[in-house]
């Protein structure tokens, strides 16, 4: 047996210049994500963008009448002016003057408070960071640093109270208004500028009032608190956005179910008739005696187009069919099956009225089968939303179509609250749009809940050889110029009560 022995290989030493390489490659990779940083500090410092109004649906404005409204959304800029007035006469010194000789000492450099500059250094930065966020904070840097190394006297340095506040205020809105990367280098610098100037003036100072490390605890408070709101408000709103492409896609997967099980009905229904079509085009010849080639080969013609159309007609169901769905083993409900739906839902509880208008014709069977799945989930609708509510149900058999309407009286009772994204309604309007139909859905002035259909049928207007019929009345105008599904309930009434 031939034993190997396999040696360690000891790790490679990386010499000056690979070190200085990778080195390299770090800072260009820090620099490169510190981009938008070096942007927004640096290159857009002084960029405008003014400081926003609050929307109207944030609850300090929500509730105010439309005329305090309009006012009422500048309440940060009027608070903010507010504050720099106040700490303009704070640094100033108004308030220490007047309450002992009558502003005999405004603006001077005596009595612990530095006078005008100060009063200047704490209020123009608030006025700026209305317009420039990131410039009034470079603006209040500078104005604190140049008051520090001028002013021996001071109440407190190298900020004094009212630029203290005045700077803790700016470096908020900044942080709020500018990116995390940003607001921890505003920090910084805030720090290091604060920490720079104590040590250049400390020899020129008389008192030791130095506040630098308050400085560094309050601005680091206020940038984190910043920082966390505004990544609380971009979660919310992402939130909202994604709330509603949730709703939008459950909206559409809705439509798209609806439209698949309305495919899914009227298979049967068409392909009966293709059925019906090649079975009667491959018998027609032999009703014939000696039928010419010519007669032959077209009923041949019909009854394969009639074939391959029913073939066609199957394999796009094929495509949309979902898993779940079972093929009815009983034939698709019709009119003639209304009245057995009627006496299921009086024995659910609910009192429902039947009243047919116009001359009852039989419709095709894609009108038939639309229309009592109207009625069925309308009276389903009455049973889930309304309990106890008496409904009617309204047919009337117009030239060229049949209106429908379903209509129930306001609960009795505490409506029932709804779950769910309204899949009955959208299956309605599916349907009538199909057929190019008009529909309208919405509550009463009673309190109740009205659904009017205008179902349209390939049917002509009027017979040129027999006349209008007697037992109609002509059709609006409008009736199949009118825009599919959307129409007013009065017009579809209208419609019905011409017979």
């Amino acid at each position: 047996m031939r034993v190997t022995e396999s040696t360690r290989k000891a790790p490679r030493v990386r010499g000056e210049f690979e070190v200085i390489r990778d080195g390299w490659r770090l800072l260009g990779r820090a620099m490169h994500r510190t981009r938008a940083t070096r942007r927004e500090l640096f290159r857009e410092a002084f960029a405008l963008t003014p400081l926003p109004v609050l929307p109207s649906d944030a609850p300090v404005v929500r509730g105010v009448p439309p005329a305090v409204r309009r006012v009422a959304v500048r309440l940060p800029h009027m608070a903010i002016v507010a504050l720099a007035l106040f700490l303009f006469g704070w640094g100033s010194g108004w308030y220490w003057s007047a309450a002992d000789d009558g502003f005999a000492d405004l603006g001077t450099l005596e009595e612990n408070h530095v006078g005008l500059p100060v009063g200047l250094a704490a209020a123009l930065p608030l006025l700026l960071v209305l317009f420039r966020p990131v410039g009034a904070w470079w603006l209040s840097m500078v104005m604190c640093f140049g008051i520090a190394a001028t002013v021996s006297w001071a109440d407190a340095w190298p900020w004094a109270y009212a630029t203290f506040v005045s700077h803790l205020v700016v470096l908020t809105v900044a942080a709020l208004r500018r990116g995390t990367g940003t607001a921890v280098a505003m920090w910084f610098l805030t720090v290091l500028t604060s920490a720079v100037a104590q040590w250049l003036c400390a020899g020129s100072r008389v008192n030791d009032g130095a506040n630098v490390v308050e400085m560094a605890v309050a601005s680091a408070v206020v940038v984190a608190v910043a920082v966390s709101v505004r990544g609380w408000t971009a979660a919310s709103r992402r939130a909202e956005a994604s709330g509603a492409l949730t709703a939008q896609e459950r909206s559409r997967r809705t439509r798209l179910e609806k439209r698949t099980s309305i495919a899914h009905e009227l298979h049967d229904v068409v392909a009966h008739h293709m059925s019906v079509i090649a079975i009667q085009a491959e018998a027609a010849p032999y009703r014939v005696e000696n039928p010419p080639p010519e007669l032959t080969a077209s009923f041949a013609t019909i009854r394969e187009n009639a074939v391959a159309a029913l073939a066609e007609l199957r394999r796009v169901l094929g495509v949309v069919r979902t898993e779940d769905y079972e093929t009815p083993s009983a034939p698709q409900p019709t009119l003639a099956d209304l009245d057995r739906l009627l006496g299921n839902v009086r024995d659910a509880g609910l009192t429902v009225e039947k009243t047919v208008t116009g001359a009852r014709r039989e419709l095709p069977q894609g009108v038939e089968l639309s229309a009592y799945r109207i009625v069925q989930e309308a009276l389903s609708n009455v049973l889930r939303h309304a309990p106890g509510a008496p409904a009617k149900v309204e047919l009337s058999y117009v030239l060229g179509g049949l209106a429908l309407r379903i209509v129930n009286e306001a609960p009795a009772g505490e409506r029932p609250p709804s779950h769910g994204a309204g899949q009955g309604v959208t299956g309605m309007r599916e349907r009538v749009a199909m057929l190019g139909g008009r529909m309208t859905a919405g509550d009463t002035p009673d309190g109740g809940y009205e659904v009017a259909v205008l179902l349209l049928t390939d049917e002509p207007a009027d017979d040129p050889l027999e006349g209008p019929a007697d037992d109609a009345a002509p059709a609006p105008a409008d009736v199949r110029g009118a825009a599919p599904v959307a129409g007013s309930a009065e017009g579809i009434r209208e419609t019905a009560a011409g017979t």
